[in-house]
């Protein structure tokens, strides 16, 4: 290893303990690492070739932080750490020194991950493999952290569009897939934050209808090996290097200031940012993963290790780690990297990949864990829009309507139960009618409210909705992996051929009950979140697992035939209705409605109609009162359903006073003008429709 200066030639004072990671003040920056179990912690600084030019020990231990303070260090400093302590698997120690780490509150990196044999503590070809000890520099090919002036960037005139969450309509997408075949994105911005704050890019996504973008994760993260072997990249980017620090993959010219330039200029638009987050693991893997930050910082507080053996690791993730929010320094990690992106980049709201994992003790998932207890009272965090994934695959993990008051859930029961009632699959009706109406069942509990339920039909794991129309099976063969990856429970239907096809007959049958689903979905009580490029068909070619899948499958595609252009008008259409009607939008369990179940028959459903298996024709007739005298919305409506492949005839309910409904939807009409219709009167439903009346 090369002569470095040591702390001999520079001055190091005591610092700070209490502010964790690189905070420059002016004059200096003080560096604070938590670990509890080192022996020594070295600061590394490198210049811009990345040569290390200078090493100095943290010279302070206060309350298990290290911590020291260099006069005259300022913003744009590279720096690492290298951690000395017992290398000891076996009691969940793997402290070595020769290794670069990344500053877990690191708030930018600088270059990429280059895989070497380097990244391990332990030397691969070892018979012992993970025991052993491995002696190779890793600084060469790690990213560095580079020290930022947070006061560096003026938000003043910045507002948060504070969206209501009755009114919230998500939208998920990924910064480089919705801009890289954008025509209206210049190329050198394409596939980068600046390229998606461009105003063509955010007038369209604004008149759409929807009103907050869920971008899948922007923290920094590495391309896999394995992927990189196989000519694929880490598309999705579920596996997090640094909860502080962007993704420079996604840089424009403007560097970081490009992202925040772009969260401004949604907020202008009157749109929100969900960032997509990932807590539950990082990017380190098993005991044979790269120690490339917090294994070597604190391998044992870090990670949750198996009781009696912490050689080896829990992997209720299924990503061969699982991060340790047990632990009070790991729940301050993940609770002061939120409040750094809601009050420092102004991001509105988090969705939280694996969420369970997030309220898992040592003995299970516990609703008034640690990590809820922390974010509920926090004065911060619990104004942000918060949305769990409730499941892992650990013991116990699915917890749909598990989550405690003031979150929302990716509600997988709703997306499982429309597919299949659109199939006209048995024994769907009454659960159906649950999902409809905001799953009550599941979320009516504690003062939680129905937008505590997202309601979604796709999301960018799985089919998107032209594919599940349009495909029995995945086809994931560009992924290297024989096509074994991903869902084989996709309850999707071609209606007749596998793919794209040219016959009219299928395409009309895809057509309509598109309009069907997306119908069902803006219609429903809840909170709905639309996958970008839904509304005018964008396809992965039957692909639904496109995590490593950085290309033309993933990208979406601008190029629109009729049917997109009419699809996505048909969307906007039901986003204005959803956001002007309160009957739609429900905000409250306990409010005036009036919920009533209808058969084909014109009578109200029974208990006999919801057992008869096949019996899947429905409407529902709700109303309130209290709306009948504010001009312009509606207090009563009615939707039918029919999801058979033949008509069905349908008496509709009769209307207070004998009045006529007006048929603002047909899904197998839909460019058709709003028509009359008597109630009390027998209509014959089209095959696989969906009728909105008012």
């Amino acid at each position: 290893m090369p002569s470095i200066p040591t702390s001999s030639s520079r001055q190091v004072l005591a610092g700070d303990h209490t502010t964790l990671g690189a905070t420059w003040d002016g004059e200096g920056t003080n560096f604070a690492l938590f670990s509890a179990h080192a022996a020594r912690v070295e600061l590394c600084l490198f210049d811009e070739s990345g040569s290390e030019t200078v090493r100095v020990t943290l010279p302070e231990y206060t309350n298990e932080i290290w911590h020291g303070y260099l006069p005259g260090v300022g913003p744009g400093t590279l720096y690492g750490y290298r951690v000395h302590g017992p290398y000891e698997p076996g009691q969940g120690h793997r402290f070595n020194p020769n290794k670069l780490l990344i500053d877990p509150y690191a708030r930018e990196l600088v270059g990429e991950v280059k895989w070497s044999s380097a990244h391990f503590g332990y030397r691969a070809d070892a018979e012992d493999k993970d025991l052993s000890f491995n002696e190779e520099d890793s600084a060469p090919v790690t990213p560095k952290a580079r020290v930022l002036d947070p006061r560096a960037y003026d938000w003043s005139s910045d507002t948060k569009p504070g969206i209501d969450w009755a009114r919230t309509i998500f939208y998920e997408t990924h910064v480089k897939g919705f801009t890289q075949l954008h025509p209206a994105v210049p190329e050198n911005l394409r596939g980068t934050f600046e390229g998606l704050g461009q105003r063509e890019v955010i007038d369209y996504i604004k008149s759409t209808g929807v009103t907050s973008v869920e971008l899948l994760p922007i923290h920094a993260f590495p391309d896999d090996s394995f992927l990189l072997e196989k000519g694929l990249r880490n598309y999705w980017g579920y596996n997090t290097l640094g909860f502080f620090a962007p993704a420079s993959r996604y840089y424009g010219p403007n560097g970081i200031d490009g992202l925040r330039n772009t969260i401004r200029a949604f907020h202008d638009a009157g749109l929100e940012v969900i960032m997509d987050v990932v807590y539950n693991h990082t990017a380190e893997g098993n005991e044979m993963g790269p120690t490339l930050s917090w294994k070597g910082i604190d391998n044992f507080s870090y990670y949750r290790t198996m009781p009696g053996d912490p050689r080896y690791y829990i992997n209720d993730t299924g990503t061969g780690n699982t991060v340790n929010t047990s632990h009070p320094r790991v729940l301050q990690m993940i609770t002061d990297s939120l409040r750094y992106w809601s009050e420092e980049m102004h991001v509105d709201g988090f969705r939280f990949d694996l969420g369970t994992i997030l309220g898992r003790e040592p003995e299970g998932f516990d609703q008034r864990g640690g990590f809820f207890d922390a974010v509920g009272q926090d004065p911060t965090l619990a104004k942000v829009k918060l949305i769990g994934e409730p499941w892992d695959i650990g013991p116990g993990g699915y917890q749909v309507g598990g989550f405690p008051p003031g979150w929302s859930e990716w509600n997988d029961k709703y997306r499982d139960t429309v597919r299949d009632y659109w199939k006209d699959t048995d024994h769907t009706s009454g659960d159906f009618a649950a999902r409809f109406t905001g799953s009550g069942d599941i979320y009516d509990k504690r003062g939680r409210r129905p937008w505590a339920g997202v309601n979604f039909l796709t999301a960018h794991d799985g089919f998107t909705l032209h594919d599940l129309v349009s495909y029995n099976e995945k086809h994931n063969e560009a992924n290297g992996e024989g096509n074994n990856d991903g869902h084989n429970d996709n309850r999707s239907h071609n209606y007749g051929a596998e793919g794209e096809t040219d016959d009219d007959a299928i395409v009309a049958i895809r057509e309509r009950q598109k309009r069907n689903f997306l119908a069902t979905l803006f219609l429903s009580h809840g909170a709905p979140m639309l996958l970008a490029g839904d509304e005018f068909s964008r396809s992965q070619s039957g692909n639904n697992n496109g995590y490593a899948q950085d290309s033309e499958i993933s990208w979406v595609h601008w190029e629109w035939n009729d049917n997109a252009k009419a699809l996505a008008e048909f969307v906007r259409k039901l986003a204005a209705i959803r956001q002007s009607q309160p009957l739609i939008h429900r905000d409250n369990w306990r409010d005036m409605m009036s919920v009533t179940w209808y058969n084909p028959g014109g009578g109200e459903q029974q208990a006999a109609h919801w057992l008869d298996s096949g019996a899947t024709t429905l409407g529902i007739r709700l109303s309130r009162d209290d709306l009948k005298s504010q001009e312009g919305i509606w207090w009563e409506l009615v939707v039918l359903f029919n999801p058979h492949d033949g008509e069905v005839d349908f008496t509709v309910p009769t209307r207070e006073g004998g009045s006529l409904w007006t048929a603002e939807i047909d899904t197998a009409d839909p460019t058709g003008d709003p028509r009359s219709v008597n109630g009390g009167e027998a209509i014959k439903m089209a095959p696989r429709s969906l009728l909105l009346l008012r």
